[in-house]
């Protein structure tokens, strides 16, 4: 008997992204799967309901939801959606798990087995489902565009029979997946760009990309990296210290881009209002990390606002503001990991929990929270 796969509308406030494309919908149809799509849950992507259908989609309401073996979403569904799934469903989407311990044990309790992509281990097997990096890399990005649309200045150099006018100056804090792309981004602009991250390793990599490197490099920097590839939170003699470089390098700079995420922790305050009256006067700063508090003083999540003299853009889900980008390799993620879940011989879904992907993503099943980060108990075995 075939199983149902369901693609829902996103319902979070300004949410423009998709969990499927028709490209990964023919795919899941390879796999044994009837795909339903609820009916304009693509069209904020470029994606509408008769792309889908041309791919094997049928086209439903959101009630289909009740009926799905298997939902993929772009964000954790409220409770008054997942209160409408089956007993048993496979959810699989980005589940903002970190002070959301309440709706992960509802689910729990409602028995479904919810998966969170941005738990995916960075090892060499899942790259090709790494949420995290291919959504911080449009990030990066959208983040050097949405600067230069704010910024009254041209970007590169330019020599004209009227005078010069001089490359903005970048300074990006963290070179993490976004911040390197955000890099990138502002050098093939002709921006002159210079970077700082706690990381040792990411030293070379900003250099890599033509930027200058600013920070402290003392012992604790060179000790400064967690196992899984994450900055780790530094000291607060250290960031006194790189507080002081990184002030006196803020002044100088036209754009100011901040990146910088610990994963279950408010976002690390990076640039004081005090860092930004010493910009010039129309300067820019993006603060990637709004939505977690944020690392600019001042920033205002989902606004451009004037802080000392300098324009702040605090947009969240920069990814969602570039959609059909985002939603197509977001839709590659999910596919790629549900692949895992099907097995080749049946094709039916098999969650083995002692699988390193299952087992670092999977967090509520058989009506247990069973993710050890979030007060669950880890098992092994299949179910």
């Amino acid at each position: 008997m075939s199983k149902t796969l369901f693609v829902p509308k996103e319902t979070a406030d300004a949410e423009t992204r998709v969990a499927a494309s028709p490209d990964t919908v023919k795919k899941l149809k390879g796999l044994g799967f009837d795909v339903v799509v609820e009916s304009g849950a693509g069209l904020k992507s470029r994606m509408d309901d008769e792309a889908f259908r041309a791919a094997g989609a049928e086209i439903a309401g959101p009630e289909a939801a009740a009926n799905a073996d298997v939902i993929f979403r772009v964000r954790r569904p409220g409770e008054q959606e997942f209160f409408g799934y089956k007993s048993g469903a496979i959810v699989i989407a980005t589940m903002d798990p970190y002070g959301h311990e309440d709706a992960l044990a509802a689910m729990a309790g409602k028995g479904i087995s919810a998966f969170a992509m941005e738990l995916m281990p960075r090892i060499t097997r899942a790259q090709s489902m790494d949420v995290l990096s291919s959504q911080a890399n449009l990030a990066g990005y959208q983040a050097v565009i949405e600067a230069a649309s704010v910024f009254d200045r041209a970007m590169p150099m330019m020599m004209t029979a009227a005078g010069t006018v001089p490359a903005a100056r970048v300074f990006v804090m963290g070179a993490g997946v976004a911040g390197l792309q955000a890099i990138a981004t502002a050098r093939r602009l002709g921006a002159v760009v210079s970077a700082t991250d706690v990381r040792p390793a990411a030293k070379e990599q900003v250099a890599s990309l033509g930027a200058k490197f600013i920070a402290v490099e003392d012992d604790e920097f060179k000790a400064a990296e967690t196992a899984g590839g994450y900055a780790k939170e530094m000291s607060a003699e250290y960031q006194a210290k790189q507080a002081e470089l990184v002030a006196s390098h803020i002044a100088k700079q036209d754009i100011v881009i901040t990146t910088a995420l610990i994963p279950g922790r408010p976002a690390p305050r990076l640039v004081s209002r005090q860092m930004l009256s010493a910009m010039k006067l129309g300067s820019v700063a993006v603060d990637l990390a709004v939505e977690r508090g944020g690392n600019i003083e001042g920033a205002v999540a989902g606004a451009v606002t004037e802080v000392e003299g300098v324009n702040v853009i605090g947009y969240e889900n920069l990814p969602g503001r570039i959609a059909a980008s985002a939603s197509a390799l977001y839709a590659k993620n999910l596919l790629t990991f549900f692949e895992t879940l099907v097995d080749k011989e049946t094709g039916d879904l098999k969650i083995n929990r002692e699988d390193e992907l299952v087992a670092a993503t999977l967090l509520t099943h058989e009506g247990a929270l069973v993710h050890p980060k979030f007060g669950g108990q880890p098992a092994g075995g299949e179910a």
